[in-house]
């Protein structure tokens, strides 16, 4: 299976967990409905993710004939360790991606709750909050954050950063540690992890 993005990962899991709920697969307009896209937006990352080897379609090419390829493992499925799901931008928003690793990380955080993955980290955006070109990030699987959190972000372009949270009144600030780097201000930001660690290499 090749790479996916963080929107196509949301696509595969809310088909692998519809059919596990109902015994068929949702339709095009209920993917679209679930993960706010439009039904068009919708049937281009399921094209895609049948294109990875992730999805395919029944005999028949029903409206609900979608299933998750036999041997696909999504990231939560891994015992031993926290998933490694790609790299995160740590300067200019890059396209944040999944790829089959993983790092033994259970005992160093084992105190953490709820699903935990890790991103590589790019660009050198947030090294006055110790995060360097090169690190890891130990991240808690959110859709919320308070104020002054690190956290993983996916910008409405489909681009995810590493910044640290603000909401400002009816705007949301994704401030970088660097005094050479612009804070963001985005139309649309659906925060996706909050950071819980860092882990460098010797």
């Amino acid at each position: 299976m090749k790479t996916l993005t963080p929107r196509q990962l949301q696509v595969l899991r809310f088909v692998r967990d519809y059919r596990n709920q109902h015994g068929y697969s949702p339709t095009m307009q209920e993917i679209g409905d679930e993960l706010a896209l439009s039904k068009v937006t919708a049937f281009e990352h399921v094209a895609a993710l049948e294109r990875k080897g992730a999805l395919r379609r029944g005999a028949r090419h029903s409206a609900r004939s979608l299933q998750v390829c036999d041997d696909i493992e999504l990231p939560e499925d891994r015992t031993g360790g926290v998933p490694l799901v790609g790299r995160i931008a740590a300067g200019t928003p890059l396209e944040a991606v999944e790829n089959p690793e993983t790092l033994s990380l259970d005992r160093m955080f084992h105190n953490a709750s709820g699903d935990l993955f890790a991103l590589e980290v790019t660009g050198e955006s947030m090294i006055d909050e110790h995060i360097r070109d090169g690190d890891f990030v130990i991240c808690q699987r959110r859709q919320t954050a308070r104020d002054g959190e690190t956290v993983v972000a996916l910008l409405e372009d489909g681009e995810a950063t590493l910044k640290t949270f603000y909401k400002e009144g009816n705007r949301i600030r994704l401030q970088p540690a660097n005094p050479e780097f612009k804070p963001i201000y985005p139309n649309q930001c659906n925060v996706q992890g909050v950071v819980i660690g860092v882990v460098r290499k010797a």
